[in-house]
This record gives structure tokens, C-alpha cells and sequence, in this order.
């Protein structure tokens, strides 16, 4: 799995585990809602570490939270 498809997966996870929606998320967050769009699409290439970030706060959690996934294995990603 591509890492920016991980980060999706992930991001998904957490909003269902949160009950959230990508609105709720971005208005918590301020992450513009098409940029959240855009990473659960996997329309980025990558993410910038200060998106996933701003949007750790809007989950209320912390990045280590965020990546604290089997997803982010490094097993399971490819190069």
C-alpha cells in the first residue's frame, strides 16, 4: 500500500471511530473541507505532515495517535 492510501485508510478509521463527518472534521480542524476530500480520495501524491497535524487537533488526538496504526508498518507500505 502507497502511504498516502494508508493515511486515508487511517483518516476514515478515526472519523468513524469519532462519529465524525469530513464537515464536522473541517470545522473543528479548519482544514479546508476539499483538501480532507482529497486525502480520503488519495488525490495527493502525499500529505503534509502540517495537514495531518491540523487535523490530528480537529480529531482530538495526537500524531502519535495518528500513526500509531498497523497501516503505517513498514511492511505494509511500498516504496
Amino acid at each position: 500500500m502507497k502511504l498516502n492510501q494508508a493515511v486515508s485508510k487511517r483518516l476514515t478509521q478515526l472519523l468513524n471511530e469519532k462519529g465524525m463527518t469530513q464537515y464536522q472534521l473541517y470545522m473543528k480542524s479548519g482544514v479546508p473541507k476539499s483538501t480532507i476530500g482529497n486525502v480520503v480520495n488519495c488525490s495527493y501524491d502525499s500529505v503534509k505532515l502540517r495537514v495531518i497535524h491540523e487535523m490530528c487537533q480537529g480529531l482530538g488526538i495526537g500524531l502519535d495517535d495518528f500513526f500509531a496504526s498497523p497501516l503505517f508498518d513498514e511492511n505494509n507500505l511500498e516504496p
